[in-house]
């Protein structure tokens, strides 16, 4: 039987958490999502993304890492399922916690979806 805080009620305008899903059924709602909700050049970028973060996490032993990482990922895929995150900026908060190798990453990502960009943008040539 579903409690109040597991159905989702509000407390103001913020949804309440969920109970975190176990990582391999997260893994298929995240790809799952992608599929409905994103176009075919982004859900490529994506899944290859999500693949590499859960395969690298794969071995994580801490539990806050563990948890930190499950609850980044569910709140992820419930924007995505909401179409909330269309145009929504990255909390500052986040990018200060980031480690160096994250913020490569990151960096990476804006350099491809703006390359990206830039093809569409150009007419095709032949």
């Amino acid at each position: 039987m579903a409690t109040p805080t597991s159905a989702g009620t509000t407390r103001g305008f913020q949804p309440a958490p969920l109970a975190l899903l176990p990582p391999i059924p997260l893994y298929r709602r995240l790809l799952r999502a992608h599929r409905k909700h994103l176009p075919p050049e982004m859900r490529l970028l994506g899944d290859q993304y999500i693949k590499s973060e859960f395969r690298a996490h794969r071995n994580v032993e801490n539990p806050v890492h563990i948890i930190g990482f499950l609850t980044e990922w569910q709140m992820y895929a419930q924007k995505l399922e909401g179409d909330s995150w269309i145009g929504e900026r990255m909390d500052i908060g986040k990018i200060e916690k980031m480690s160096d190798q994250q913020l490569g990453q990151l960096y990476e990502l804006m350099q491809a979806i703006r390359k990206k960009g830039l093809e569409d943008s150009q007419p095709g040539e032949e």
